[in-house]
């Protein structure tokens, strides 16, 4: 197991950036392998099935995310227990709250595998999904969501991992993920080896196919090292959904939960808009959102370190040291984020071309990407802020700002600057919305939240 940070007896001689660092190297390499494989993923089939493909599997996007989000939402709430619970030294409480978490994300998989296999065909015609790549864009995502619920299990894995200090185990299930993936899906997009052609629904069931894998591996993996999370009979005993736990994990991880839902609902909302302007309009927002995932990558890592790091320390009853953790997190992602930024719009062009082989497309992505690739840095600078303040379990105000500048910022924007300047309209509505979130967020911090008197929740 990876204990990189004791919070209760903090190594005098190693600087916090490093202890971040720690965390951060593995979680980023992490994000980038999931990541990795729908970016390779969009290059096989905008390459080997052409633009209109592309845009089919672009319009099913948010509605994974929306399930996604979900997820993760609950997930940072059985995060936050399990880091204070492993800060204070109590290993029975940590797979009490996982064993809670695990079940729950479960639960949540199979309700998204029912509901979308069933009304797949409904949810794509209400996005606005265009005619011509309609039917594609069902069979793609019915596979999706029959592939959800082992989906889901797997990402609260991860989570639930970095709680205790464990940043490895998820980077090497990834990295087993990934390179199975890639493998398979180019072979069954074709039919190669004697495998059936599935055009379109090849990465949903190479997904599949490398997610049990993966999940099998970090099943073994934590049994061989006796770790606190390895699928032994106290853990599964735990796999039921105690009312205690499950209250204190929704009362933290329901309102993130419910912020990233909305950020979902925002962003089916923005695709409608996309949408309207035609399947090459929804091919470049397919390509910008995968180069925009990877500039985020460190920014939400970074931001998850410092919610790990303070519920640690909360539960070590080492309060003195959030304010260290938190700026230290701020200046990591002025330098982290703020170098990919930079790098993004060097290889903008380059990059975006990988998934566009129309001229036209990929001109009018790269503008829109340079609308608003600088405002993922401001983005970093507020959900550090969140972490931190969500560490404590104190995420109603910081959820309310945040669904505040997303359904009363971003969407009004978007919907009027689309009338008014068309496509790039929609884009500006994204640096609008992340500057007034941060804004807000830091006034909270600084005028609400550091006079609070911090206590542990478990």
């Amino acid at each position: 197991m990876s204990q990189t940070f004791d919070p209760s007896h903090p190594p005098r001689t190693k600087p916090l950036w490093r202890i971040y660092l720690l965390f951060l190297v593995p979680m980023v390499l992490s994000n980038i392998l999931q990541g990795l494989s729908g970016t390779l993923n969009g290059i096989y089939i905008g390459q080997m099935l052409g633009t209109h493909a592309l845009a089919a599997v672009s319009g099913m996007f948010p509605i994974v995310f929306f399930f996604i989000s979900l997820i993760i939402g609950l997930g940072a709430g059985a995060s936050v227990l399990i880091g204070q619970a492993w800060g204070a030294r109590e290993p029975h409480k940590v797979k009490a709250i996982a064993g809670t978490a695990i079940t729950l994300g479960a639960v949540i998989g199979l309700m998204a595998a029912v509901a979308g296999t069933v009304f797949a065909r409904e949810a794509m015609v209400a996005l606005g999904t265009p005619a011509d790549v309609l039917d594609d864009a069902v069979s793609y995502a019915r596979m999706m969501m029959l592939f959800m619920p082992l989906l889901l299990v797997f990402i609260l894995l991860t989570q639930l991992l970095r709680g205790v200090s464990d940043t490895v185990s998820p980077l090497l299930a990834l990295l087993m993920s990934t390179t199975i993936g890639l493998a398979l899906t180019p072979l069954l997009i074709k039919g190669w080896i004697g495998l059936p052609p599935l055009g379109i629904r090849s990465a949903a069931l190479a997904g599949f196919v490398s997610t049990a894998a993966a999940l099998a591996f970090l099943g073994l993996r934590l049994h061989r090292q006796g770790h606190v999370l390895a699928p032994d009979r106290e853990l599964l005993h735990a796999l039921k959904l105690d009312r205690a736990i499950l209250g204190k994990v929704m009362r933290i991880g329901l309102p993130t939960g419910l912020q990233m839902v909305v950020i979902s609902l925002s962003e089916l909302v923005i695709l409608a808009l996309v949408n309207g302007h035609g399947s090459q309009a929804t091919a470049a927002y397919g390509a910008v959102t995968q180069i925009v995932n990877y500039v985020q990558f460190p920014a939400l890592s970074i931001a998850i370190t410092a919610s790990i790091l303070a519920a640690q320390t909360i539960g070590a009853g080492r309060i003195e040291r959030l304010t260290p953790i938190l700026k230290t997190g701020l200046g990591l992602n002025a330098a982290l984020t703020g170098g990919l930024v930079l790098l993004g719009y060097t290889v903008s062009g380059w990059a975006l071309g990988l998934f566009l082989t129309q001229d036209s497309v990929h001109a009018q992505a790269q503008h829109l990407l340079h609308l608003m690739l600088w405002s993922i840095l401001v983005f970093g600078f507020q959900a550090v802020i969140g972490g931190v303040m969500r560490a404590s379990g104190d995420v109603l105000v910081p959820m309310a700002i945040s669904v505040f500048c997303i359904l009363g910022v971003q969407l009004p924007v978007a919907y009027l600057l689309d009338a008014r300047l068309g496509l790039e309209g929609i884009w500006i509505a994204f640096p609008v919305a992340y500057v007034t979130m941060l804004v807000l967020q830091s006034a909270y911090y600084q005028g609400v939240w550091r006079h609070r008197k911090i206590r542990k929740l478990v």
